[in-house]
């Protein structure tokens, strides 16, 4: 049976290899002054930097750069909303890692208002924003948040009284999504890990989302079959364009379902953990998907057979595992070992490298929202979830 839905637009999307070479004239369609943020320096060493700025100098293309140094805060947004402010900047691209493309996506978005943009976000502020915003284009260089393809953008403050929340709009999806899996291929061992493990816990997270419908969990499981294919080969053979490619796909399919269907306990972990300690986003998903997964996949076992989130377990395990003649019950539990296998393969990092202690597993678990889990569980076990992981 197809069920009720409604979808959020997705953006025009320009994917492949080499795809790069098409901004200019994607540029030229908003206007001819341009504001490019980046990564702190990373994009900016690369040879595509270079072919880049070169050809917005070809095609009579003002532009400024400027760069992201970290995951964005309201002060970063709000500084260069400030600098940029009368400069008459017609058009947006951002051009790095998930962080990047948030910070892009939020100056967009706060430029036309030149207000303070805590005061629009979810959660922390009390204004609803119009939605107006700069024509803004993305253009990833890791294959991780899909924030190429989302309607939001995440901005943290780290602290006792810290947050990660979304500055959100339907407006706010990029109106271009330029994917060049090139792009991601100087991304490191460890970061292509992370942001991989992050595409993954996204695609698995809307598949079994309370708000998922039957596109969704399409889109979901074409993105999951990628991760299979493609994620340890682009982590242990960086240069591979096929596995770069199935990455950079991924990641950005995985932006679409989470707009459309939503997260899970995971990315409810991920908030809390945001607001409180300079973890890197990947890391904290990456880190917990097994454990979460396999208390997960024990609850509804508990709970019987019958549950919709149980049958898709199985049907998952046996995608993942490529195993015949396993019970129900084994199938189920091979989501949480392939997992699990896989954070052990690609050296995932756990959460006593980055310092968390006992104090702090406490606030964070009686701090994170279950989000669209399809299971609730108490703030002990979800502490006991996190010490499973120091």
């Amino acid at each position: 049976m197809v069920n009720d839905f409604s979808l959020f637009p997705v953006p025009k999307i320009i994917f492949g290899n080499g795809k790069r070479s098409e901004l200019s004239a994607v540029v030229k369609t908003f206007g001819n002054n341009l504001l490019i943020l980046t990564g702190k320096d990373s994009f900016m060493k690369t040879r595509y930097a270079e072919e880049l700025l070169d050809d917005l100098h070809r095609n009579h293309i003002t532009f400024k750069t400027d760069h992201i140094d970290h995951e964005p805060s309201p002060e970063i947004v709000d500084g260069l909303v400030n600098k940029y402010s009368g400069s008459s900047i017609q058009v947006i691209v951002a051009v790095g890692g998930g962080s990047t493309i948030d910070a892009g996506k939020a100056v967009s978005a706060m430029l036309p208002l030149g207000e303070p943009v805590k005061e629009y976000l979810e959660g922390v502020g009390t204004k609803i924003h119009p939605g107006i915003k700069l024509p803004f284009i993305a253009m990833p260089t890791t294959a991780g948040t899909g924030s190429e393809t989302t309607n939001n953008a995440v901005l943290s403050e780290i602290g006792t009284d810290g947050f990660k929340r979304s500055l959100r709009h339907a407006h706010f999806i990029p109106d271009v999504a330029l994917v060049d899996p090139e792009l991601t291929i100087s991304c490191s061992q460890k970061q292509t890990a992370i942001s991989g493990m992050d595409a993954f816990t996204q695609l698995l997270e809307s598949f079994f989302s309370a708000r998922n419908n039957n596109l969704t969990d399409a889109i979901a499981l074409e993105g999951i079959i990628h991760v299979k294919k493609a994620l340890k080969t682009a982590v242990f053979n960086g240069n591979d364009p096929e596995a770069r490619a199935g990455m950079s796909y991924a990641a950005m399919l995985s932006g679409i379902t989470l707009t459309n269907a939503g997260l899970g306990l995971v990315h409810g972990f991920a908030s809390s953990i945001g607001g409180l300690k300079t973890i890197p986003h990947g890391v904290v998903c990456g880190t917990l998907m097994g454990v979460v997964n396999r208390y997960t996949v024990e609850r509804l076992l508990k709970a019987g057979s019958g549950s919709t989130a149980l049958q898709k377990y199985i049907r998952l395990g046996k995608l993942l595992s490529e195993a015949d003649g396993r019970s129900d019950v084994d199938y189920a539990f091979l989501v949480a070992n392939y997992i699990e296998s896989l954070v052990e393969e690609l050296k995932i990092p756990v959460f006593s490298d980055y310092g968390l202690k006992e104090p702090e597993i406490i606030k964070i678990a009686q701090t994170t929202d279950h989000k669209n889990h399809p299971v609730m569980f108490t703030w002990q076990e979800l502490a006991e979830m996190i010490r499973k992981r120091l």
